[in-house]
């Protein structure tokens, strides 16, 4: 058996001792059954691969998803002592002397045969896929600021350092190609970009998974991986040759220390290697019908916008990679939501309904789990300067509105009511614990099951929290 590193040796905890003994008896075969790994799913997964679209900021669940007309009535009024009945507020508005009610601006109507309520003014194509979309106004999270509330959406702590959901889908059920990266991330330019959040590359981390589990950010603009093509003047021969020498040399590295992450180096410079092959047939788009580059909007030959991004996606997940992570930035509306939200939701309608649609038509949207949504959402009571035709909102994690579709989700569904004021839950929350579950339930895993050893503890994505899968939200 290799010699552990120092930090191997103090986090395996009181077992090293007796498991290098046995190792020494029963040689390398007891060292691999030692080895932890997932064993693949508990049951048969609905979804075999998943898009995430992550609207960063907290989309405003009011003006979007959760109809309140009532709220017409109430138009500057101040938001009753007893709706707010003492929950936290954000610094941005706690100082405020007054939260007058600010009605959404938009026109709703009701869509499909499931007759969701929703912003047709600014969604009209999303509203057509109505009854294909489960959808969920109950979500509530603790987190009220963006870095912790995105984190904990993500990872689900919202402390960071733990492993993300793409890290947890590609450690339980593996790779489908070698050509790819099992996790993909890409990182969407908006249209307008008033209000932009930082997206670190924490949120794709493995955490405590081994690193091979991590994301791999896709660049927008040139390369999209740094790196990937051959310095001028080096053919692909001595590229090859060149990996081959290196991965000699961290194989010796490996034999004599043992760690893990040498064989995740290794396994990276080898996939790069094959994605000098693989990437730049993902990104030619010159082979896409005419009729699929319409489907999905002008701005699809934009390279970086939400359009040619959910394509790259959808040409991702065709390409056999099991999770894709796409952000979108600047849904953090504190001010200026008549101006901003329009530009929001061009960005995002077509190319929603088309993922969706294309999905369909390819026989794919089965087993393809999209997943849309923020990481909180948005207070009923203006920041700022309030008008009928313009006002802001604060941060509201005690109700928000998700989406998903596909993937084992039941289309048609609608889950979840807040009252009049889409500021308390009054029948059926959604934890992010549970909805957490019912993404890893759709994925085959028993949530309270699937779990990794780290620092003597079974390590979760749902963590200590008793979370279930929600069955109402599953076809």
């Amino acid at each position: 058996m290799p010699p552990f590193t120092r930090r191997q040796f103090f986090t395996s905890g009181s077992h090293l001792l007796g498991g290098a003994a046995l190792s020494s008896l029963f040689g390398q075969s007891l060292q691999a059954a030692m080895s932890h790994k997932a064993g693949g799913p508990h049951f048969a997964p609905k979804a075999k691969r998943v898009i995430y679209l992550h609207m960063v900021g907290g989309p405003s669940q009011i003006d979007l998803f959760d109809y309140k007309p009532e709220m017409m009535k109430w138009y500057d009024k101040d938001l009753p002592d007893s709706i707010r009945n003492g929950q936290r507020l954000t610094t941005m508005t706690s100082g405020q002397a007054r939260f007058p009610i600010a009605p959404s601006k938009f026109e709703f109507s009701a869509a499909g045969q499931c007759g969701m309520m929703m912003n047709t003014e600014l969604l009209p194509n999303l509203a057509k896929k109505a009854d294909d979309i489960c959808w969920m106004r109950s979500l509530h999270t603790e987190a009220i600021n963006h870095e912790p509330a995105i984190t904990a959406m993500q990872t689900g702590n919202q402390i960071t350092g733990r492993p993300c959901l793409g890290s947890w889908a590609s450690y339980g059920l593996g790779s489908m190609n070698e050509n790819l990266p099992t996790f993909v991330v890409l990182v969407a330019t908006p249209t307008n970009r008033e209000q932009e959040q930082a997206i670190s590359s924490r949120l794709w981390s493995s955490g405590y998974l081994p690193g091979q589990h991590a994301g791999v950010s896709f660049r927008s603009k040139g390369d999209p991986i740094l790196y990937i093509n051959n310095p001028p003047g080096v053919p692909d021969s001595v590229r090859k040759r060149t990996i081959e020498g290196l991965n000699a040399l961290n194989e010796l590295e490996f034999q004599q220390l043992g760690d893990p992450e040498t064989q995740t180096r290794i396994s990276q410079y080898e996939m790069a290697f094959r994605m000098q092959a693989s990437v730049p047939e993902l990104t030619d788009l010159s082979k896409e019908s005419e009729a699929t580059m319409k489907l999905y909007g002008p701005d699809v030959k934009t390279p970086g916008s939400f359009a040619n991004s959910v394509l790259m996606a959808r040409r991702l997940a065709e390409r056999g990679v099991r999770f894709i992570q796409l952000y979108h930035n600047n849904w953090d509306h504190h001010s200026n939501v008549g101006g901003r939200m329009p530009s929001q939701c061009k960005d995002v309608d077509q190319p929603c309904f088309a993922l969706l649609e294309d999905l369909k038509q390819r026989g794919m949207l089965d087993e393809t789990l999209i997943i849309w949504g923020g990481e909180f959402g948005r207070t009923i009571y203006s920041q700022g300067g309030l008008s009928k035709e313009n006002y802001g909102r604060d941060h509201h994690p005690r109700c928000f509105s998700m989406w998903m579709a596909g993937g084992g989700a039941k289309g048609g569904t609608i889950y979840g009511e807040t009252d009049d004021f889409s500021y308390n839950i009054v029948k059926d929350p959604l934890h992010i614990s549970d909805f957490h579950a019912t993404v890893l339930h759709l994925l085959g895993f028993h949530a309270d099951r699937f779990s990794y050893k780290f620092q003597g503890l079974d390590a979760k994505l749902i963590g200590v929290n008793p979370a279930k899968p929600v069955k109402a939200l599953l076809a």
